[in-house]
């Protein structure tokens, strides 16, 4: 059995966990419900010793989690499924396990083929999916045949197979007489597996009861009526008898009544008594869903709001083109698109300088060389022929040293440009004139 007495927790100036007594018994699964930021994992982390209370204390069999002799094989405890090292075998994770508990080989085999993993165990846990890390984790809580396991969101990523297995595996264990204490938020699931709850709201107890109490306590039932819907009469004369009876009569959206205040047989009755025909009369009771929202709506830290810019998205004209507003003109057709080959001219560069493939409005793009072209289209321009005005690369250099012909200003003769002195011819070696000479 877990037993916490006054547990309180603070880190600095924020209090996680204030004077929350309860008590996890055995032979029944109990669920742990708060919103987020509520101290769920901080009261876990203070059960199984891995942070120190600030007060109070909590126990396991009567003792701290760190004075239980040889606590692994105790207590199993899943708190978070990817505190495992990923380079290792998922059987070799759970055979470290065992061998620090004293736990024998041969029990790694059996968890791993109770959590469905027997035919990975020689695969590395850093290429297991969400929910497989979850199985190996329920695996590491198993291992020790412990009497007290702690889960903290369990299901998390599993399929519905998966889902399945767990909730029989916390029935059976719990059937078996353990302590099976399990924290998550899937109210649907909680329905299904828990049979006590103990739900807390920002650090402090707010709920230690039966599922069955839990939702009688912070919901109301009611009775739904449905009357011939060709007889709108006889909805009208039931109603009055209703209401004067003391019960409080609500439409539904689909033609029936919502009766709070009587009960179903005293519904009955007035209704013969009013000769109205009866096509339903059902009880109904909210779910565990809305009996925790009920409770807990004074606790939650963090709520969404509608989203400001809704409403700023202009409605689509008829007859526009996706992504046109009213009074926005329509593009220029780029020639040539809509055509193989075509592709669209790369963004404008930063700094100023201009694009040189931007075509002007209403004019053909125009061949640029192949130098200037983007980088990604340069092998492909490469394969096409050069253009005959080009000059070939090793003119390029020489020709760009020659000035510019300056033209004669009016009334002045035209200079004509000056021949540069060619270099001295280099003399004659010995070995030309040996050369000459043959």
């Amino acid at each position: 059995m877990i037993e916490a007495t006054g547990l309180t927790k603070r880190y600095g100036a924020k209090t996680a966990v204030y004077n929350l007594s309860f008590q996890v018994r055995p032979g029944t699964v109990t669920g742990f419900l708060g919103p987020n930021g509520s101290g769920k994992s901080t009261t876990m982390r203070m059960i199984l010793g891995l942070d120190n209370p600030t007060s109070g204390r909590v126990t396991i069999a009567g003792h701290p989690y760190r004075k239980l002799p040889n606590a692994p094989r105790q207590v199993g405890a899943l708190l978070d499924a990817k505190a495992v090292h990923g380079g290792r075998h998922a059987r070799n994770h759970l055979l470290s396990l065992a061998q620090l508990s004293g736990i024998p080989a041969s029990r790694v085999d059996e968890v791993l083929g109770v959590v469905g993993l027997r035919d990975v165990a020689k695969k590395r846990s850093n290429g297991f999916s969400l929910g497989m890390g979850q199985r190996l984790g329920i695996a590491a809580a198993l291992l020790g045949d412990p009497q007290v396991l702690l889960f903290d969101e369990p299901v998390n990523g599993l399929d519905p197979e998966g889902i399945l297995w767990v909730r029989n595996l916390m029935k059976s264990l719990a059937a078996e007489g353990r302590t099976v204490f399990v924290s998550s938020h899937l109210m649907s699931e909680m329905a299904l597996t828990a049979e006590h709850l103990i739900v807390i709201g920002r650090g402090q107890l707010l709920a230690d009861m039966s599922v069955r109490e839990f939702i009688a306590a912070n919901s109301a039932g009611f009775a739904r009526v449905r009357t011939p819907e060709t007889e709108p009469e006889q909805r009208e004369k039931l109603t009055s008898a209703l209401t004067e009876a003391g019960g409080q009569v609500l439409p539904e959206q689909d033609g029936a009544l919502r009766v709070t205040g009587l009960p179903l047989p005293r519904i009955s009755d007035l209704a013969h008594d009013a000769d109205v025909r009866l096509w339903e009369l059902s009880p109904h009771q909210a779910s565990l869903e809305e009996a925790y929202m009920r409770l807990t709506q004074g606790a939650v830290d963090y709520r969404s709001t509608a989203d400001q810019l809704g409403g700023f998205q202009q409605p689509q004209a008829a007859g526009m083109p996706p992504g046109m507003a009213p009074g926005m003109a329509p593009p220029v057709p780029v020639p040539g698109q809509d055509q193989p080959g075509w592709y669209p001219p790369p963004a404008p560069q930063q700094g100023g300088r201009p694009n040189p493939y931007a075509a002007q409005q209403g004019q053909p793009p125009q061949a640029q060389p192949p130098q200037a072209q983007a980088p990604e289209h340069t092998a492909m321009l490469r394969t096409l022929p050069a253009p005959q005005e080009q000059q070939a690369p090793e003119h390029t250099a020489m020709l760009r040293k020659l000035p510019e012909p300056q033209q004669p200003q009016p009334g002045q003769q035209a200079q004509q440009p000056q021949a540069q002195p060619l270099p001295p011819a280099a003399e004659p070696t010995k070995s030309d004139d040996e050369d000459a000479t043959r």
